[in-house]
């Protein structure tokens, strides 16, 4: 169910130009290589091969390894399974990337739990975790002190920015729907976020799970009974998977909305505002890179986001009857006319 003004055109031509961009760019660096045979590198991705977003995340990740001078193919060899935000296929890729023994697994956030159930040996580097201490996955963030270490997505902290910032942008809202992945911590920790902060911004908020698509239309269509909501998309895979219709429903009830990541803004959203994904698989790359010379996770400390991006779409603001503030406009990264 995805509408035409979401923008599917647009984020294509988006991911052509990078990989394109990438295929361009990827001059092998002179530095000393392994002279055993090629090396193994595992890439779970928890989300489906469909999704452009973590397709030109991947090219952004295959960019910065060559440039590193790994190339698949050649020194190295790369085993990619796509989870598709289902858990069951989650675990069973995990499994599968785990039986091949390779030498560093690249993943998410919603698959690094069934990596780490699978292996306490092979090491992992991870993206776009929110909480890794808080969800055991390392002992602290200067010393991950196990076999996984990466980059975190964001702090808390950031979710109530989302609702400070919707207000700015919307201040006629008196209410706001929280999309959230109930069965993570992250999305029960993203929730009550907004929930601390909202009492003090007159905004009443209640949550709606992406399970799946019909809980999501069916609790949006509720929800937009009442006058001055908006919405509040937090991050996890299965708002991902769902980006196309979450987009369409907005703009079906009239909700001015905020997103976590910036293809939601690109594809017809209101606004997002967010750590920069594409960067954090770059610097994955070089973690990745560190470990296949011999490094050890556990020595590598895990890394916040020092890119965050604002993408505001005047278009969307213009179909919903908003004013964008200057003071919002001055901050954004990108704004689409």
């Amino acid at each position: 169910m995805r509408s035409p003004g979401v923008g599917v055109n647009m984020l294509r031509r988006e991911f052509i130009g990078l990989v394109g961009g990438a295929a361009t760019s990827w001059p092998l660096v002179s530095r000393a290589q392994p002279t055993s045979g090629p090396r193994r590198i595992g890439v779970l991705i928890p989300v489906g091969a469909d999704s452009l977003s973590a397709q030109a995340y991947l090219a952004a990740f295959l960019q910065r390894l060559a440039q590193l001078g790994w190339t698949d193919g050649g020194n190295v060899r790369i085993d990619l399974r796509w989870g598709g935000a289902n858990i069951d296929e989650i675990r069973t890729y995990a499994k599968e990337l785990v039986a091949l023994a390779p030498d560093v697994i690249l993943t998410g956030a919603t698959s690094l739990t069934s990596l780490r159930q699978a292996t306490h040996t092979i090491p992992i580097v991870f993206v776009l975790v929110v909480d890794p201490v808080g969800t055991a996955h390392v002992d602290t963030l200067s010393r991950p002190g196990g076999n996984a270490t990466g980059f975190m997505q964001f702090e808390y902290s950031l979710a109530g920015k989302w609702l400070e910032l919707l207000k700015e942008v919307a201040p006629g809202i008196k209410r706001a729907a929280v999309l959230r992945d109930a069965a993570t911590p992250a999305g029960i920790g993203q929730f009550a976020v907004v929930q601390a902060v909202a009492p003090s911004m007159g905004i009443e908020v209640s949550a709606i799970n992406v399970n799946d698509a019909a809980e999501i239309e069916r609790r949006l269509a509720a929800f937009a009974r009442i006058p001055d909501g908006g919405l509040i998309v937090t991050a996890s895979a299965l708002s991902v998977v769902q980006l196309g219709l979450i987009v369409e429903l907005a703009a079906r009830y009239k909700l001015p909305a905020i997103y976590f990541e910036r293809y939601f803004a690109t594809g017809g959203g209101l606004i997002s505002f967010g750590a920069d994904f594409a960067d954090q698989y770059w610097q994955a790359a070089g973690y990745v890179d560190r470990i296949l010379r011999g490094e050890k996770p556990a020595d590598l400390p895990v890394q916040a986001p020092t890119k965050y991006q604002m993408v505001v779409n005047l278009k969307t603001a213009k179909a919903l009857g908003l004013i964008v503030p200057p003071s919002v406009l001055a901050r954004a990264d990108e704004v689409i006319e």
